[in-house]
């Protein structure tokens, strides 16, 4: 017998329901009464806010596909004609595509927050592994969505994208005419990434919904990256955090509405704006801001497979950082020497990506090889290295006595 009624409801249509489904019960469990650590900084408050960023996607993106037409002859002038003719057409189509953007944003501090804190490592493996598959499968989403509009920067970045995959050893063919639906990027290919584009974001759904859940199983870690060691430690999630996730989330919408109603377009290719020609190449091909970092770890390789494999390799590497990373220490609080390495690293991440926006030539070039070289070298062997030779200040007994000694 189930052992989940535990809470008495008082409304008596609810005590019912909950008798037979226990949905108020686990509610109230996981996300009112769940003990978090009572000392959480405003960089946790991204996790909900990613989640909220997701639902805008999810919505607007259902809308937008009720009068979208995937087809290269009428892709480009469906999307004018959401623009222009559907009632708030173009108030979604700005939230989805800079929706796209605040989301990565969203994720990316994300990262580095459990990058900074330590949130990798045990007992939080998993956790960590399920949102490097988020990243990735985000990635794959964001990519093949910004080929639908068929301009001519999303032509011409399925062109390059797909392409990369003729750099792998006998199959890499096979794989891209797969992905083309043919012999080149024409209609197939565009029917074929709308229908992922399409389903994708339900996976990703599912996979937050696991992300969560992983979450719940060990708890939060904290700034101090110190266990739970009694009640005192702990506050429940609501209205604690719920307030201040609410709060972090309304002043995230207001920057990112901000962009939409003002700068829609600030992130965007003004060349994206004319329609898709197979025949004309434009002089500059550059991807969306949050591709930029692998886009020049990719062409800082001389070799086309070389690139494909450092390119992959950026992320796949994070999946094994819980075990590249051997300090007993999760919080760069209390290591210094650590620390100072991941500002450099963080600097880094910034620099491939003004390094991918710009010409693969000159300066430009050398820039983004030496920052690749670093950002594998953080993990590889700087990360190793100081896990066993670093010796980290004292740290506090519990999370009570650190929140005492901070006030």
């Amino acid at each position: 017998m189930s052992s989940h009624a535990s809470y008495e409801f008082s409304n008596p249509v609810v005590r019912w329901i909950d008798s037979r489904l226990p949905v108020f019960s686990l509610m109230k469990a996981q996300a009112m009464d769940f003990p978090t650590p009572r000392n959480l900084n405003y960089w946790w408050t991204f996790g909900g806010i990613a989640a909220t960023m997701l639902v805008i996607q999810l919505i607007t993106g259902i809308v937008l596909v009720m009068h979208f037409t995937p087809h290269v002859d009428l892709a480009f002038d469906s999307v004018e004609k959401i623009m222009r003719d559907v009632n708030y057409g173009w108030l979604l189509r700005w939230l989805h595509a800079n929706g796209a953007a605040f989301f990565f944003l969203a994720v990316y501090i994300h990262i580095f927050r459990g990058l900074y804190y330590g949130s990798y490592k045990a007992p939080r493996e998993i956790l960590w592994m399920i949102g490097v598959i988020i990243l990735i499968a985000m990635m794959a989403t964001a990519f093949m969505g910004y080929v639908l509009p068929w301009g001519q920067m999303s032509y011409w970045a399925a062109v390059v994208i797909t392409n990369l995959f003729s750099a792998i050893p006998v199959v890499g063919e096979t794989i891209v005419q797969w992905l083309w639906g043919g012999f080149s990027v024409d209609n197939p290919t565009l029917q074929r990434f709308f229908s992922l584009h399409y389903l994708l974001p339900f996976v990703l759904a599912a996979l937050v919904f696991l992300h969560i859940w992983a979450l719940h199983v060990p708890g939060n870690n904290n700034p101090d990256g110190i266990d739970v060691k009694s009640e005192q430690d702990t506050l429940p999630f609501h209205p604690y955090y719920t307030m201040k996730d609410l709060f972090a989330i309304l002043v995230f919408l207001l920057v990112y509405l901000a962009f939409v109603f003002y700068s829609p377009w600030y992130m965007g290719h003004a060349i994206n704006f004319v329609k898709a020609n197979p025949l004309v190449t434009p002089a500059h091909i550059v991807p969306e801001w949050y591709f930029l970092p692998q886009y020049a770890m990719l062409r800082a390789v001389p070799d086309k497979l070389g690139g494909v494999i450092v390119m992959f390799a950026s992320l796949i590497i994070l999946f094994f950082l819980p075990w590249l990373d051997r300090s007993k220490v999760r919080s760069l609080r209390y290591r210094p020497v650590t620390r100072i390495f991941f500002w450099l690293f963080a600097i880094t991440c910034v620099v491939l990506g003004i390094a991918g926006a710009q010409p693969a030539e000159g300066v430009w070039l050398l820039v983004a090889r030496i920052a690749t070289i670093y950002y594998f070298a953080y993990f590889l062997v700087i990360l190793p290295l100081l896990g066993k030779l670093e010796k980290p200040k004292p740290m506090p007994a519990s999370i009570t006595e650190a929140v005492m000694q901070k006030h």
